[in-house]
C-alpha cells in the first residue's frame, strides 16, 4: 500500500478513495534513481529475479529459432512491451519488502501476486488481449508487405533494411506497435501497483491508470519512452543487460506508482 498510508499487516479498507497527484518532468528521473538505490539495497534477489527472465527469453528465442519460426521474432520481442508490468510486480513486492524494513527475498518477487491473484489475473488478460491484438495486426502487416510465405532468416532480415516493402513494414509496424503499447501502458502503469496495494477490482486500477496518464501526460509519456529505450537496449546486449534493467526499471515503476496515486479508506477519511 502507499507508504503514506500502509499500516503494517492490515489490509485496506473496502472503499478507497483515489487521488492523482500532479506531478513535473523532472520525476521519472527521481522515480529510476530510487530504483537504482532499491538495486542496490537488495542486489542479490533483484538480480536473481532479473536473471530468470532473462533465461526465459534466451528459451523463448531458442525455440523459434529451432523451429524455425525467425519471422515471429520481431514481434514476440516488441510484444514484450504489452507484457512487461506483469513481469514487474515482482519488483514491486521487492520494493513493498524494503520499505517494510524487512530484507527482500525471493519469495516476495515470486509471490508478490499472490493476496491479490484473481484482480492481476484479470489485469493479464487485459494484457494479453493487447498482446494477442499486436500478433495478429504484425500477421495482417506482414502478409501485406511479403506475402504469405516467409522467406528464410538471412533474407528476411536483409529485406528489412534494404528494401522499400521492408522499410515499409517498419516504419507502419512501429507506429501501429507504438499506439497499442502505449495503449497497454495507460490502463496499467499504476493499475497494477495499485492492485497490489488495496482491495480493488482491475477496472478500479485501470481507471485508476487512465486518470494518471491523462492528469500527467508529458512525464508520462517520457516515462514510457524512458522504459521501452531501456528495454530495447536490453534486448539488443542479447537479453543480458534485461537482468539488470527490469529490476530497476520495476523498482522505479513502484516509486513512480507511490509518487502519482494517494490511497484514502473512506471509513477512515469520515471519521
Amino acid at each position: 500500500m502507499n507508504a503514506a498510508t500502509r499500516s503494517a499487516g492490515q489490509p485496506s479498507a473496502p472503499n478507497v478513495k483515489i487521488t492523482i497527484n500532479p506531478v513535473g518532468m523532472d520525476r521519472p528521473r527521481a522515480w529510476l534513481a530510487a530504483g537504482f538505490k532499491d538495486f542496490r539495497r537488495a542486489t542479490a534477489v533483484s538480480l536473481a529475479y532479473g536473471m530468470f527472465w532473462v533465461g526465459l527469453s534466451i528459451a523463448i528465442t531458442a525455440g523459434a529459432i529451432m523451429l524455425d519460426l525467425w519471422h515471429w521474432l520481431l514481434p514476440l520481442i516488441a510484444g514484450f512491451m504489452f507484457m512487461g508490468p506483469l513481469v514487474a510486480v515482482g519488483s514491486y513486492g521487492i520494493s513493498r519488502a524494503l520499505e517494510e524494513n524487512r530484507a527482500p527475498h525471493l519469495g516476495d518477487a515470486f509471490g508478490a501476486w499472490r493476496p491479490h491473484a484473481g484482480q492481476l489475473a484479470m489485469m493479464g488478460v487485459m494484457m494479453m488481449i493487447f498482446f494477442l491484438a499486436w500478433i495478429r495486426l504484425a500477421t495482417l502487416l506482414f502478409a501485406l508487405f511479403f506475402g504469405f510465405e516467409a522467406p528464410g532468416a538471412a533474407e528476411l532480415y536483409a529485406s528489412l533494411l534494404t528494401t522499400p516493402d521492408g522499410l515499409g513494414l517498419i516504419v507502419v509496424g512501429t507506429a501501429v506497435g507504438a499506439v497499442l503499447a502505449f495503449g497497454a501502458f495507460a490502463i496499467s502503469v499504476v493499475a497494477i501497483p495499485t492492485l497490489m496495494d488495496q482491495e480493488l477490482t482491475f477496472m478500479e486500477g485501470i481507471e485508476a491508470s487512465v486518470r494518471t496518464v491523462a492528469r500527467n501526460f508529458r512525464p508520462m509519456l517520457l516515462w514510457a519512452a524512458i522504459l521501452t529505450g531501456c528495454v530495447l537496449i536490453g534486448v539488443l546486449t542479447f537479453y543480458i543487460g534485461l537482468a539488470l534493467i527490469l529490476p530497476v526499471l520495476g523498482h522505479a515503476s513502484w516509486h513512480a506508482y507511490e509518487d502519482l496515486v494517494r490511497c484514502e479508506s473512506v471509513e477512515r477519511m469520515a471519521s
